[in-house]
């Protein structure tokens, strides 16, 4: 069996669900039963045949509507494994941080220029990195407190995944002096970024070496299932960029969170309209049973 989970990210009508029967029925998938997750929110349709025309069929048909489809067996996920910037955070933790050397502009285009896969990620930090040489370290302390603000919804699906015994990893292609923090306060129980090397106060320009990067993203989380003997089905990686895509193809649950398009267009799931919420909805978790902090 599979199901299709339908979430709103403002209202979701009787009509949708009985329409996305239809086009269920239309595209082959024998639509079956129809939980309701959260009344108005979320509702999942099972259905027992042809999981790519159902979410073709799916996706994009109603406005403001995350459709996620995917097999019932293992829907519930042991490993979560999750990229940082616009992803658990709502910035860019490196355009935020040239903001405070009067460079933002400039760095910001190499970023979406890299998120984008249009860059080598590794030559792209090294490049952006060496542009802050000089600036301040107190610098990465106000841009913490005034700039990083967790995404929403992002603590609950930690939160409620852990509860639930989930092993939960923060990975990012950026820095430790903000991962470490961030994920202390999410609740992720291990945090992997990229080390800004400072001397006298300063920054020095400089990423110790090896960086972060995607190929350090998809080996922790096949790291992380050989570890707790997870097969892939019992995991889930999200993320927004190309640096994302290789732990996200390897995911049981592969999601592009309002994703740059090369990212969007290669997982097998997508998030464009609501929060990190979303995710357990996807994993059948309604919120009753949520642990909302």
């Amino acid at each position: 069996m599979f199901v299709a989970t339908l979430i709103a990210s403002d209202r979701l009508e009787a009509g949708d669900l009985s329409s996305a029967r239809d086009k269920l029925n239309d595209a082959g998938c024998a639509p079956a039963s129809v939980t309701v997750l959260e009344e108005g929110v979320a509702a999942d349709l099972m259905f027992d045949a042809a999981p790519d025309a159902a979410r073709g069929a799916l996706e994009d048909a109603f406005a403001g509507v995350d459709v996620i489809v995917q097999p019932v067996a293992e829907r519930e996920k042991r490993l979560l494994v999750a990229d940082m910037d616009s992803t658990m955070i709502t910035v860019e933790c490196i355009d935020e941080l040239a903001d405070y050397a009067g460079i933002k502009g400039r760095i910001a285009e190499v970023t979406e220029a890299a998120m984008r896969g249009e860059l080598d990620f590794a030559e792209a930090l090294d490049a952006r990195v060496a542009l802050l040489k000089g600036l301040g370290a107190d610098a990465i302390d106000r841009c913490l407190a005034e700039r990083v603000q967790l995404m929403p919804g992002a603590r609950t699906l930690v939160q409620t995944m852990k509860a639930r015994g989930a092993k939960t990893i923060l990975v990012s292609g950026g820095f430790t002096r903000f991962a470490e923090p961030v994920g202390e306060q999410i609740g992720f129980d291990r945090v992997i970024a990229n080390e800004l090397l400072i001397e006298a106060d300063a920054l020095t320009g400089a990423v110790a070496k090896p960086i972060v990067d995607s190929g350090t993203k998809e080996t922790t989380l096949l790291n992380a299932m050989a570890e707790h003997g997870l097969a892939a089905s019992a995991t889930m990686a999200v993320g927004d960029g190309a640096n994302d895509l290789a732990m996200i193809r390897q995911a049981g649950l592969g999601v592009a969170y309002h994703a740059k398009p090369i990212v969007a267009a290669a997982a097998g799931a997508r998030i464009d309209h609501g929060d990190l919420s979303a995710l357990l909805y996807a994993q059948g978790i309604a919120r009753t049973a949520w642990i909302v902090s």
